[in-house]
């Protein structure tokens, strides 16, 4: 009859006479895995940064730098993301901890500033106070410190206050710093760093210091590794650099890495 439900049938098992529910299969897609990888579900975990990130006030600007491995478990996921995201133009964010989690941090801080500057009549379209940036992000990264999985570093310059570096760990604690290092990769060169780091750096000077101890927490750390990714911002702007491991500098005891067009040749 019209508008009477079909009678579900229910399957049992023989043997046991209890009932049979079927349950979808496990997916490595659903873990951002192809299935033609054939990597193992029980394997993947969630997408993580990893990684390496650092940050150095030098003088005249600041410096970020950042490894690009980023994982999934014992798979890597990608082997050459970018962790330093623009937030406004004279301020960017190092990321660590949960991928997602960072990224949505990220969006919501740059929609939050943005607002702010239209709110507030800013003579400036574009630019944010560092610290403003900051304390936002702590705010969020704070209030949500049992959902989120999120380090981060906030730095850039501005006119009222220059190059400020500020790091912003797990829980969401505020430290202004002179240099500060976040990532798994951050154990591994914590005493390299507050052994050779130098107060008044010139911008040459800091790049190379940060590439030096990237390459040596890419060396150690299995959570880091692919290309070395800097973003320098001084008063004229931001400019960003890009390093191949062929242009590490090499750690302790590495072997220099040869390009597939040597062998070759």
């Amino acid at each position: 009859a019209l508008g009477v439900a079909p009678e579900k049938r229910i399957r049992r098992d023989p043997a046991t006479g209890f009932e049979v529910r079927h349950r979808r299969r496990t997916n490595p897609m659903d873990y951002g895995v192809p299935a033609a990888l054939g990597v193992a579900p029980e394997l993947m975990e969630e997408v993580s940064t990893g990684t390496t990130i650092m940050a150095c006030v030098y003088d005249g600007g600041v410096v970020l730098g950042a490894d690009s491995r980023t994982s999934t478990g014992n798979y890597v996921a990608n082997r050459a993301s970018d962790k330093i995201t623009q937030v406004m133009d004279n301020v960017w964010m190092c990321r660590s901890g949960s991928a997602a989690d960072t990224q949505n941090v990220c969006a919501f801080v740059k929609n939050a500033v943005e607002e702010h500057g239209i709110m507030s009549g800013s003579d400036e379209p574009g630019m944010a106070d560092v610290k403003l940036v900051a304390n936002v992000t702590m705010q969020i990264a704070y209030r949500n410190k049992d959902r989120l999985s999120a380090g981060m570093i906030i730095a850039g310059w501005d006119r009222r206050a220059g190059p400020q570096v500020f790091g912003i760990p797990l829980g969401g604690s505020l430290e202004k710093c002179d240099f500060t290092l976040g990532g798994s990769g951050s154990a591994y060169i914590t005493g390299f760093c507050d052994d050779t780091w130098k107060p008044g750096m010139s911008r040459e000077e800091a790049e190379a210091w940060i590439r030096r101890a990237i390459s040596i927490a890419i060396s150690r750390d299995a959570s880091s590794g692919g290309v070395i990714r800097l973003v320098t911002i001084h008063e004229k702007g931001a400019e960003k650099q890009m390093f191949e491991p062929a242009q590490h500098p090499l750690a302790y005891d590495e072997l220099p890495v040869i390009r597939r067009e040597e062998l070759v040749a």
